[in-house]
């Protein structure tokens, strides 16, 4: 990390077509925070900048849905959102929204400097068109069979499953979103940025600039892209929410979400230097700023990629310094899920956790998916909480507050003759600002509260070592108990300070338990517990203990777990939901069909896919290869001799590069697990199904 002092934090613009969950805090804006207030601490010049990302399909899709108009859909999710970051302590210079004027004008000049300046290409394609619902279908307007994973689920603009980013004509056996029909091409004109030109650029820029500094899995992804061949990438949309293409003839088109969002930061930063009187130009367009995006892996190609290519083409702005993305959270060893409701809410979480932010702060960071998928329990949240906050963190402070106040009626004692153990102690204090420091300049936020959690279990170590411990040294050396207490209320004040960017709650409860207000500002500072004076001094006086945490009992988390448990039900009833009779059809049509008993001779799992399934099969007429989504459900030795109904006639079709000759018929089950239409054993492969 450089020693540049100020900084342009960015946090990834969340959607407004729902609240925020662990997830997003866990990827997001848990790590973005604690670094916005550790620069800060450090006495940087901080711009800690997000905002609602208010366009897009979704946000449509949802809005009809409910009845609504897009602007009503978004007021409401604006609000829960900003509010919940708020309580929770999420510490933004600003929470804008790409709905406010300031952003239309500024994405709108940027589009047009763009346009002047010849970096679009202007296209007519052939894009996907519902004639029943009479528009185009954009990103999640239409859904299909991603054409690298197989995922059946997969959206126009990107695969939830694979993270692969691609156009809705990508797909595979696409269907609108909005009537579920077959969509067909109509020409439409739009504006392209032409990624192609940039990838020799972006290879230097990130691959051989950055190789030391960026996280692997960040490389990983951008390498990749790049490998893979960049295209050009439209800008542009056909739909009647967003920001109107600022050229003449463009009725009818907005700026595509993802070139409109990362412009959200500069509005957003524009937005607050107004409001604060400061030259929002000095945290954009100056080198000496540091810019840093913090994403989910999902947002990696948008801000590494595409954003960096729109910045370099515009010219005037500096391109980020590091994008320090997260994995994915799980929760109870399940997908995250918006759309299933399998998620803990955060507004849901602070209803039924009053003043507990930074329990959950605690346990996201100390299991963030920094290089891997993580999970999130109820138990090992609880745990956590029990084990290490309450039991190390919270029953050391309480301690030495307690013990303090009846020995000295709270005023700090003074010292004399410290031992050996005494110096050393106070020693290793002023090394922890330099650690846990050392591992937020790397994004090692995981790491960090591990070093902060140290200084506590030396604390604990301290006050308790056997022989040593000052309740029992109290009538016998009242001297040696003063050099005890003093100690300790000096590790206790480290932990006040240093504990803020991570437990910003408890660091303020703890500040003014110690009377911080008493003191200069600078006590609280970051440089400050590294240095030679003493960090309570001597003669000052604190206030009466209070706990800093509770224990959380087995009913709070049985109440949690049976929540998701009625959401699986939920889940569950919702599968059985019949699906209506599809069109009529007729006799003829059926007796097309040709359905015959198979049964499967070999079976292996395609590699890079999740799902799809290669196997050969005996139809009786022939031998032949079928690809099906089942992998998820079966292993190969479970396929391999079973007999099945097989589709023979349905015309061959690709899938990841393998024809797949004919369909295997299956059913679903309550439980969302696939099972197979089955003939009876004793059926002779070929055998004519009527």
């Amino acid at each position: 990390m450089s020693d540049q002092k100020r900084f342009t934090i960015t946090a990834a613009l969340p959607y407004t077509n729902g609240p925020v969950h662990i997830g997003h805090l866990a990827g997001v804006y848990v790590p973005a925070d604690i670094y916005a207030r550790y620069q800060r601490m450090k006495g940087s010049d901080v711009a800690f900048i997000c905002g609602s990302d208010e366009h897009g399909v979704p946000i449509t899709i949802k809005a009809k849905k409910e009845g609504i108009t897009p602007q009503e859909l978004v007021n409401r999710y604006h609000k829960i959102i900003g509010d919940s970051f708020k309580e929770f302590g999420i510490s933004f210079d600003n929470y804008s929204r790409t709905s406010a004027p300031v952003h239309h004008e500024t994405a709108s000049a940027f589009f047009t400097k763009l346009y002047n300046d010849g970096k679009f290409i202007e296209q007519v394609t052939e894009q996907l068109y519902d004639p029943e619902a009479d528009q185009f279908l954009a990103d999640r307007f239409v859904v299909g069979t991603c054409p690298k994973c197989g995922n059946t689920e997969s959206y126009g603009d990107q695969c939830e499953k694979c993270g692969t980013s691609h156009n809705g004509t990508d797909l595979i056996d696409p269907k609108s979103a909005i009537t579920g029909n077959t969509p067909e091409l109509k020409e439409t004109k739009h504006w392209f940025l032409p990624l192609d030109e940039y990838s020799d650029w972006l290879n230097e820029w990130i691959v051989e600039g950055h190789s030391k500094d960026w996280k692997a899995n960040v490389l990983g992804q951008v390498k990749s892209w790049i490998t893979d061949g960049l295209h050009p990438r439209a800008v542009t949309r056909d739909l009647d929410w967003g920001i109107p293409v600022p050229v003449n003839g463009a009725d009818g088109k907005v700026l595509y979400v993802w070139f409109d969002a990362p412009i959200g930061y500069i509005s957003a930063t524009k937005e607050w230097a107004a409001r604060e009187g400061k030259n929002w130009e000095d945290y954009w367009k100056n080198d000496d700023t540091s810019l840093l995006h913090f994403i989910g892996k999902d947002n990696i190609v948008f801000h590494c990629i595409i954003f960096p290519a729109m910045l370099k083409a515009h010219g005037d702005f500096i391109l980020p310094e590091n994008v320090p993305a997260n994995e994915f959270l799980n929760l109870e060893d399940d997908k995250i899920s918006t759309s299933r409701n399998w998620a803990v809410w955060l507004h849901e979480y602070l209803a039924d956790f009053p003043g507990q932010q930074d329990v959950l702060r605690y346990v996201l960071t100390a299991n963030a998916p920094e290089t891997k998928d993580n999970n999130f329990t109820w138990k090992d949240f609880q745990a956590r909480n029990n084990n290490e906050l309450v039991a190390n963190l919270g029953n050391f402070v309480n301690r030495v507050i307690v013990l303090t106040n009846k020995y000295y009626d709270g005023i700090v004692p003074e010292t004399a003759n410290l031992t050996e153990r005494d110096q050393k102690v106070l020693d290793q204090i002023k090394t922890f600002p330099k650690s846990i420091g050392d591992s937020l300049d790397r994004y090692r936020f995981r790491e960090a509260l591990q070093e902060l959690m140290n200084l506590s279990s030396i604390g604990n170590k301290y006050i308790a070592e056997e022989g040593l411990e000052p309740w029992k040294l109290a009538k016998t050396d009242p001297e040696q108990v003063k050099n005890i207490m003093y100690v300790c209320i000096q590790i206790t004040t480290a932990l006040a300070v240093l504990s803020e960017p991570f437990l910003p709650h408890t660091s303020e409860k703890l500040k003014n338990i110690l009377c911080f207000s008493a003191l200069d500002a600078e006590t609280a500072g970051w440089s400050r517990v590294a240095g030679d004076e003493a960090l309570l001094p001597s003669g000052h006086k604190i206030n009466k203990s209070e706990l800093l945490f509770s224990k959380i009992e087995d009913e709070q988390i049985q109440a949690q777990l049976d929540k998701l448990e009625a959401t699986k039900t939920a889940n569950a009833a919702e599968k059985l939901t019949l699906m209506p009779q599809k069109d009529e059809t007729n006799y003829d049509d059926f007796m097309k069909m040709d359905l015959r008993v198979g049964e499967i001779l070999t079976a292996e799992k395609m590699p890079k896919a999740d799902k799809l399934m290669v196997m050969t099969v005996d139809t009786g007429i022939d031998k032949r290869t079928i690809v099906s989504g089942i992998a998820q459900h079966y292993t190969a030795e479970e396929l391999v001799g079973r007999k099945v109904t097989v589709l023979v006639n349905l015309a061959p079709r690709k899938l990841r590069g393998v024809e797949s000759q004919g369909m295997i018929l299956l059913a679903e089950d309550p439980d969302g697990k696939l099972v197979f239409v089955n003939p009876d054993d004793a059926s002779v492969n070929g055998a004519v199904i009527a």
